[in-house]
């Protein structure tokens, strides 16, 4: 079984794809709507209101896009965003975006129940992180975020984090295009691995009965949080990834 990707990463991957004649339309879409009952993009230059992801994409095509890069922000990380101001509100408050390269354009979505439109506004280039220093950077985190954790006692309030942090190895993989480097694929498994610890670690409180506690395990997971994400941005950003 596996694991389903953001939104933001599936449109990085499969459009880039796309982009680049790796995979055919039908296969574009299964794989960007995923579990979702429709994807739309609405606000593209040319267009008068909400278009299809297909019409979109070749829209987006036309105005000279060369890959989609995906965008993972959480407040005081901006992580995969280089502006501007309001493209990165937006993109805080919905978790994710997509910036088109090429295009000077980005993609916020927009869910509504089982549908999400994609609202296109002008986006900035931006400062990534590369795949190796992500890659690093996340294997320091998972270390340090278990030694921490194993001071706290995880076992004791949380058994499942102790379990998830004692089988590393044991992950879902990620479905991925042609095209996307074996490296990043791992990355981005690992990535999403290390966001569903910490989203795990800090879903209630647990055995933490003190305000010192809550505020020890939050600073214990915000390292690994962070390197998630930027794992996530460097496995779905085509601008860093490793010649083929």
């Amino acid at each position: 079984m596996t694991t389903l990707l953001p939104s933001a990463a599936r449109l990085a991957w499969w459009g880039t794809a796309w982009l680049r004649g790796q995979v055919v339309t039908d296969l574009l879409i299964d794989a960007v709507i995923g579990d979702d009952a429709t994807h739309a993009v609405a606000g593209l230059p040319g267009s008068d209101g909400t278009e299809t992801l297909v019409l979109a994409l070749g829209r987006l095509r036309a105005l000279g896009a060369t890959s989609f890069g995906a965008a993972f922000p959480a407040e005081g990380d901006p992580v995969g965003l280089g502006g501007p101001r309001a493209f990165n509100a937006d993109s805080y408050e919905a978790g994710e975006s997509v910036v088109v390269a090429g295009t000077g354009l980005g993609l916020v979505p927009d869910r509504t129940g089982a549908a999400v439109i994609w609202v296109a506004q002008p986006a900035e280039r931006r400062q990534l992180p590369d795949v190796a220093e992500a890659d690093q950077q996340l294997r320091l985190a998972l270390i340090e975020s278990a030694d921490a954790l194993a001071r706290l006692d995880v076992a004791r309030w949380r058994p499942e984090v102790a379990d998830e942090l004692l089988n590393l190895r044991h992950r879902a993989p990620v479905a991925a295009p042609a095209g996307v480097p074996p490296r990043c694929v791992d990355l981005a498994a690992r990535g999403l691995q290390a966001l569903g610890i910490a989203d795990l670690a800090l879903e209630d409180d647990g055995g933490a009965v003190s305000a010192a506690e809550i505020s020890a395990r939050e600073a214990a997971l915000r390292p690994l949080a962070r390197a998630g994400r930027r794992a996530l941005v460097a496995a779905c950003s085509p601008e860093v990834w490793p010649p083929a």
